[in-house]
């Protein structure tokens, strides 16, 4: 190597995680290769309209998918997998490593959008190490979280061992009794961990984290005082309080059925990998349950997060086909509200205890713990490992900023720490550590059509607030209307009256081709033609000038322009004044309220910008 030729470094770049809650997807980079840790989603905010999920902006990646050696993957919860099958549409992955539990629920989500064929998937032991190009080497260590079967990863590269916490905490009476294995944490430790790349979520609060086992003795108590039907709701994916909650039925000679897509495959999965154990008899279907006592029935269901299509949030609108409340019913609630969903959540309580139910909620309770450690877990993970150097993740800037000085108490020098955005190259060195520039990081968001772009997402919002005018109008070559335009307001704040904006419009219109016609005339090779697109382009504009000023408001303008082709120029009907009506010229409308007339074969084209701000695609 030339004194000119700078040492290679590990790259970090994180796409998704941090700042939020949410979409964890981070990038290994070394020389000309590439590993993927994680890929998930997040959920869409109340200003997201009519968005299924958020995804991180994968620019990068389709950039440089031919450096992609694979991915490994921590655990099955949707913010770590519910990615992939939408970017292995974009582009592929060799290989995906990953804990059993987390490869069967990740081979249903890509068989249901065909993409299993795209990817081989390879189960994981704990300690197993596998190998991904000729630069990286990565180990499987056990630790403890809410959902079973849950990985930290030691990372071995050229310039040293990284070691990625996974999400955790450390609970050292596990449902499945698979402990945290602390173990090898420390032997990485010994011989020396280049740095560490750790799970913020709980950096806020002191002390430890319950055991998941702790909420056991508070349902068991709700199960026995229950009269009538039980119905209880909780994250699908958290396998370990499905367990309890299943043996806790059985124990109290409840019947379970179980409703909710989510919550049925999830179950399927773990009971047949052994996280959940409960004999067949305990299940029923939930048609059968209805022939059962009240006080032997159990509902287990989607919904502890107030999603709208949710099992328990069209029970609480008297929606579910299947389930009714009645006078009785006790529901519970062994989940605490997401950050963004706790207006969603007590909504529902507020309509379940309205039609009779005994709702049970709250973190008073002790029927829910955290998957995630506390401080003093995240001590004891950075006293254990003994990082160089240090990089807080997975959480909002107020749990990174607290983690980092909780890494510089415990002796890592600040210069060693470093916070970063979503999009930042971290650069690593046996030396030092920095921030080496920027890739484009954000977001990309899915409805049920596919993706939904940025300015499709911005006149959504737009509509939203301000609703849209449509103005549709028919022109012949000497700027004369053909007709008199037809002005349609959807979800738009009237503050004058509307005939008088209507006359306004009409007026402006004739008042540009008076006044501008002249401008939008083309000559070529002796021949003249109007510039429709151009002419159509400024109406617009006019338009949106106009409205804005007279209703103090913004709403969107669609001008629709419909005009005559030379070929039948002869043939066209005089103008229209303004004012009247001809029912042989029918000016182009899209609102639903247009009467039908039948148009003439004069009248043959319309023009309207293909894009702009200020109308809807």
């Amino acid at each position: 190597m030339t004194k000119n030729e700078a040492k290679p470094t590990l790259k970090i770049i994180p796409l998704g995680g941090l700042h939020e809650i949410g979409k964890n997807t981070c990038v290994f980079e070394y020389e000309d290769e590439i590993i993927l840790l994680d890929a998930g989603i997040a959920f869409p905010t109340d200003e997201m309209h009519g968005i299924n999920i958020v995804l991180p902006d994968m620019t990068y990646l389709r950039e440089n998918r031919h450096k992609i050696k694979g991915m490994i993957v921590t655990h099955g919860h949707e913010d770590h997998i519910g990615g992939i099958s939408y970017h292995l549409k974009q582009f592929e992955i060799p290989i995906i490593y990953g804990p059993r539990l987390a490869m069967a629920l990740l081979g249903d989500k890509l068989e249901e959008a065909g993409m299993l064929k795209r990817t081989k998937l390879q189960t994981v032991q704990p300690r197993e190490v596998v190998r991904l190009g000729k630069n990286f080497v990565v180990e499987f260590i056990r630790n403890t979280h809410s959902m079973a079967d849950s990985f930290c990863v030691a990372i071995n590269t050229p310039l040293g061992v990284v070691i990625h916490s996974g999400d955790f905490k450390v609970d050292h009476t596990p449902v499945d009794g698979e402990y945290f294995d602390l173990q090898r944490l420390a032997e990485y430790g010994e011989k020396g961990v280049l740095c560490l790349l750790s799970d913020s979520t709980n950096a806020e609060i002191p002390g430890t984290t319950p055991s998941e086992q702790s909420v056991a003795p508070n349902l068991d108590r709700i199960f026995a005082q229950a009269k009538g039907r039980l119905m209880i709701t909780t994250f699908a994916s958290s396998v370990h309080r499905v367990n309890i909650i299943l043996n806790l039925a059985h124990k109290n000679k409840r019947k379970v059925a179980v409703v909710g897509r989510s919550m049925l495959n999830v179950i399927a999965h773990a009971r047949q990998l052994g996280y959940i154990k409960c004999p067949d008899e305990v299940f029923v279907p939930l048609k059968a349950s209805r022939s059962l006592p009240d006080d032997q029935i159990l509902i287990l269901t989607t919904g502890s997060q107030g999603e709208p299509l949710s099992a328990m949030t069209r029970i609480s609108k008297g929606e579910h086909p299947q389930i009714k409340i009645r006078e009785g019913d006790t529901v519970i609630f062994s989940a605490n509200p997401i950050p963004g969903n706790t207006i969603a959540v007590v909504n529902t309580i507020d309509r379940l205890m309205m039609q009779g139910a005994h709702v049970v909620y709250g973190r008073d309770k002790g029927i829910h713990v955290s998957g995630h450690g506390s401080q003093e877990e995240h001590k004891l993970m950075l006293a254990l490992t003994k990082p160089k150097f240090f990089m807080p993740v997975h959480g909002e800037h107020r749990m990174l900023v607290k983690h980092a000085q909780m890494a510089q108490a415990m002796g890592i020098p600040s210069e060693n720490v470093v916070i970063i955005d979503n999009g930042d190259i971290v650069e690593v060195s046996a030396e030092r550590i920095q921030i080496g520039g920027k890739v484009k990081a954000g977001i990309e968001l899915v409805d049920q059509a596919g993706i939904v772009h940025e300015h499709i997402m911005l006149e959504r919002q737009q509509l939203a607030a301000d609703g849209v005018v449509t103005v549709a109008a028919a022109i012949n070559n000497d700027g004369k209307l053909l007709a008199q335009p037809e002005v349609h307001f959807r979800g738009v704040v009237m503050t004058v009256e509307r005939p008088l904006v209507h006359q306004l419009i009409v007026r402006n219109i004739e008042r540009f081709a008076v006044e501008r016609w002249k401008e939008f005339i083309l000559s070529s090779n002796g021949k003249t033609k109007m510039d429709w697109e151009r002419i159509q382009k400024e109406l617009e504009g006019t338009l949106q000038r106009l409205v804005k000023s007279e209703l103090q408001s913004s709403p969107s303008v669609v001008f629709l322009l419909q005009t005559e082709t030379p070929a039948f120029s002869q043939s066209l009907p005089s103008p229209v004044p303004s004012g009247t009506t001809n029912n042989s010229i029918r000016p182009v409308a899209i609102a639903v309220s247009a009467k039908p007339v039948k148009a003439e074969p004069e009248i043959t084209k319309t023009y309207r910008r293909k894009r702009s701000t200020s109308t809807v695609s």
